[in-house]
């Protein structure tokens, strides 16, 4: 099964970050010049300490940069959003059912054999909602049972999914032990990945080490492939100078840098794989009795931004033009370019349309309606050091409109709290990063937080909602355009207005990766 032929962050990123945008298979050469040597320690650095290691109950990306290089999933997407066997040797998918037949061998980090059965009883705790899985929800419900029998898992669902098999096959897979006792996988690590912890340091790093007996790599990747490390350490480098300093010396082998740093990194010859980032996307708290209730409100406000302005700002030097709101991988049903386009910049049209909402200039230059100023909370992620500047342009132009502009920093806390808890914001620096239409779904036409639901911005977009529920149902070649149209009608509805994209690159030094959504380990090779 391979992707439609319709092809295709930081804290205050909402939910999963990012896509790859570089990068091709893994090749016995680094690319530039040198060669390749088995052994030694792959260092990355990770920005903070991933907490729980349970990999069925991650969610930052730093938990995910961690527990990825003990894990693995039955297929592996690539970077560009294909599919390669990895615990699966082949499967099919028929909407309502599918089949996953495994590759001979495969083992477990304590030595057990890893079975259909094993699959078959991940795929039913993830589908359990009692057990509130990250998996759960997303790519998986109760409407999913698997079987086995021999090699091979049956997976049945009781509604139509055009994308059953590829979304099943991304879960990462706990062995027998670990779904025996969920509690242990919090400090320990049990899959069938290369590399199983063998050191933890709170606060300090996370040790890997590569065990015998691997045969079942994407590719073909084996223990005797050339060029892999013997051990991988994560290390938690908070500091971007830090980081920089350390790739430089070839201290670190994997960092991510962002912001002036990388001048020093691009000026050294230090190439990164990079993955595509919603920097620049702006949401809106649609609640009843905000200002962006009122689809006009927001589509003046967005009109008034002009983007090639703020866009280099917020984005540095690998901004891009957003190309959808699919972001991360399987780059399901992403359409480059897509259906839609921006409106222009125009302050005369922004200011015509607040006037239209009621919203009237005073004699102080301040926009009221029925006796109350146009008052806007702006929302942004205080560590990400591009978002402050960029959303003080923005309060430069819709303060000229007569607008109450007023910034707001967001720490960890503060996302929780405004998003999903006070909902006291309107909207700013807010983006999310899903890997299919299907998840998307779940903030735009879902329930409401205070319904247990993600649609914290409360968006009631009838459109939308009447060509998702098409969607969800109908076949794998019609899906595709359906959801392509409803992604449309949350652009003309300004339900969203993505500003610009750009590329949070993990620099490789010493060593050549690639990174579809978080590095895999099988891919990376040491240079000589």
């Amino acid at each position: 099964m391979k992707r439609s032929t319709l092809v295709p962050a930081a804290a205050g990123v909402v939910l999963l970050a990012l896509t790859l945008a570089s990068c091709a298979a893994p090749s016995d050469s680094t690319g530039g010049g040198g060669s390749v040597v088995s052994g030694g320690t792959f260092v990355k650095a990770i920005s903070d300490d991933p907490g729980d290691l349970d990999p069925m109950k991650a969610v930052s990306p730093d938990t995910f940069d961690v527990v990825t290089i003990a894990y693995e999933s039955l297929i592996y997407v690539t970077p560009d959003g294909e599919y390669e066997p990895w615990l699966a040797e082949s499967w099919t998918d028929e909407g309502t059912s599918a089949t996953f037949t495994l590759k001979d061998g495969i083992t477990c980090a304590d030595g057990s054999e890893f079975t259909a059965q094993t699959v078959a009883d991940n795929l039913n705790y993830n589908a359990d909602p009692a057990n509130a899985t990250f998996s759960y929800g997303t790519v998986i419900t109760e409407a999913v049972s698997a079987t086995a029998e021999g090699n091979v898992v049956t997976v049945t669902s009781t509604v139509n999914d055009p994308f059953l098999a590829v979304n099943l096959g991304t879960i990462m897979m706990v062995c027998d032990a670990g779904l025996a006792d969920v509690a242990s996988l919090s400090d320990t690590t049990n899959g069938t990945g290369m590399f199983q912890l063998s050191e933890a340091r709170a606060g300090d790093a996370y040790v890997f080490t590569q065990r015998d007996g691997y045969t079942w790599g994407p590719y073909g990747v084996t223990n005797e492939t050339e060029g892999l490390p013997e051990t991988i350490e994560a290390r938690i480098v908070s500091d971007q100078s830090t980081v920089t300093n350390l790739l430089l010396s070839g201290e670190l082998n994997s960092g991510v840098v962002t912001g002036p740093d990388q001048d020093r990194l691009e000026g050294a010859g230090i190439t990164y794989a990079g993955v595509r980032n919603p920097v620049g996307q702006i949401l809106f708290n649609e609640r009843e009795g905000r200002p962006f209730s009122d689809p006009l409100v927001r589509e003046a406000l967005s009109t008034a931004i002009n983007r090639d302005e703020v866009g280099p700002v917020i984005a540095g030097a690998t901004g891009l033009p957003s190309s959808g709101l699919v972001m991360k991988t399987p780059l399901l049903c992403v359409q480059d370019p897509p259906s839609w386009s921006l409106p222009a910049t125009d302050l005369d049209r922004a200011g015509e349309l607040l006037d239209e909402a009621g919203w009237t200039l005073g004699s102080d230059g301040i926009r009221q309606k029925n006796g109350q100023p146009l008052n806007v909370k702006f929302i942004y992620d205080a560590p990400t050091a591009s978002h402050a500047p960029a959303a003080e342009l923005v309060k430069e132009t819709w303060d000229s409109l007569g607008v109450v502009t007023e910034l707001s920093a967001n720490d960890a806390a503060a996302w929780s709290d405004q998003l999903y808890t006070s909902f006291d914001w309107d909207t700013g620096w807010v983006q999310i990063g899903p890997g299919s239409p299907v998840v998307l779904d779940l903030f735009f036409g879902g329930a409401t937080p205070d319904q247990g639901g993600l649609n914290f911005m409360f968006v009631d977009n009838p459109e939308y909602n009447a060509l998702a529920t098409q969607a969800k149902t109908a076949t794998p070649d019609a899906a595709c355009g359906l959801w392509q149209q409803a992604e449309k009608e949350l652009i003309e509805r300004f339900d969203t207005f993505p500003v610009i994209d750009n590329i949070l690159p993990n620099y490789m030094s010493g060593a050549t990766f690639e990174q579809p959504n978080f590095l895999n380990p099988t891919s990376i090779r040491m240079q000589g």
